[in-house]
């Protein structure tokens, strides 16, 4: 597969699995090895394609981000409260990802790690789901108190490991804390814009003089390719995920992580 018929691929499997919670990290390395191409060279590709589905959600929740910024120059506390939320939930990630940087690069280039990821949090889920008993069913984003906030975004922190998913990781933590299903996955979505924002800023800074020198097989002609396709595919996922798990839960990607998991642990193995 040529590169960039393989950044398309990839920006499919991105925009996909962004906001679902069977982790975008993990699929987009064991389809890396899929598509035949080393792991290692297409690692800042994959970290920096995610702005685009990110960008989906800025799109999508556009008049959300829009009236939070104008409440906060206005200093209306509903604006105020969304904007605290936000950067609280983030505030763990940053300062985890920055100091372990080096630990979890390493990490993107081990497929190995990416199965028994997605078994393991195929199980949580299920537990997760038969345990959790959301109460906070008017609530939105703004009215979530300050410990649920900070709790949601330690759980965000497993998601550095690849296979662990970072939606899925911040939604179950949040079931787990009594909020509801939609309240959960649109926290996920807002969560995930300075989170990816952050990441990806810091995997071009390491990488900018190999990226301006033209050390590295995958250039900006890739990335721009990856980036488009994820935004389109990711605007499609967003408008149906939060109506499937509202009717439907999340036990479903339970149990696609688990299968999923058990077949790229038989294929790792014995390919």
């Amino acid at each position: 597969m040529n590169d960039y018929l393989t950044a398309i691929f990839l920006g499919i499997v991105e925009g996909l699995t962004e906001f679902i919670p069977v982790s975008s990290t993990g699929h987009l390395i064991l389809a890396t090895e899929l598509s035949g191409a080393d792991p290692s060279e297409w690692a800042m590709f994959n970290v920096v394609i995610q702005l685009g589905a990110i960008l989906a959600v800025v799109y999508q929740y556009w008049g959300t981000f829009w009236s939070a910024g104008m409440g906060v120059l206005k200093g209306e506390r509903e604006g105020l409260m969304f904007a605290r939320n936000i950067l609280l939930g983030f505030l763990p990630s940053a300062v985890i990802g920055f100091t372990l940087y080096e630990y979890f690069e390493a990490m993107l280039g081990n497929p190995g790690i990416v199965p028994w990821a997605l078994i393991a949090g195929g199980i949580a889920i299920i537990i997760i789901e038969r345990l959790a008993n959301p109460r906070e069913d008017g609530q939105g984003v703004a009215d979530l108190p300050m410990s649920k906030v900070i709790g949601v975004g330690f759980a965000q922190c497993l998601a550095m490991i690849p296979g662990v998913s970072r939606s899925g990781a911040t939604i179950m933590g949040a079931l787990a804390m009594g909020i509801n299903r939609k309240t959960a996955a649109e926290f996920s979505f807002f969560l995930a814009v300075p989170t990816m924002i952050g990441a990806s800023t810091l995997e071009m800074v390491t990488k900018y003089d190999e990226l301006m020198a033209g050390a590295t097989r995958v250039g900006w002609d890739e990335i721009a390719i990856g980036f488009i396709v994820s935004f389109i595919v990711a605007l499609f996922v967003i408008r149906a995920f939060v109506a499937f798990v509202s009717r439907s839960g999340f036990t479903p990607f339970a149990w696609y992580r688990i299968i999923a998991g058990s077949a790229a642990l038989a294929w790792l193995t014995f390919a």
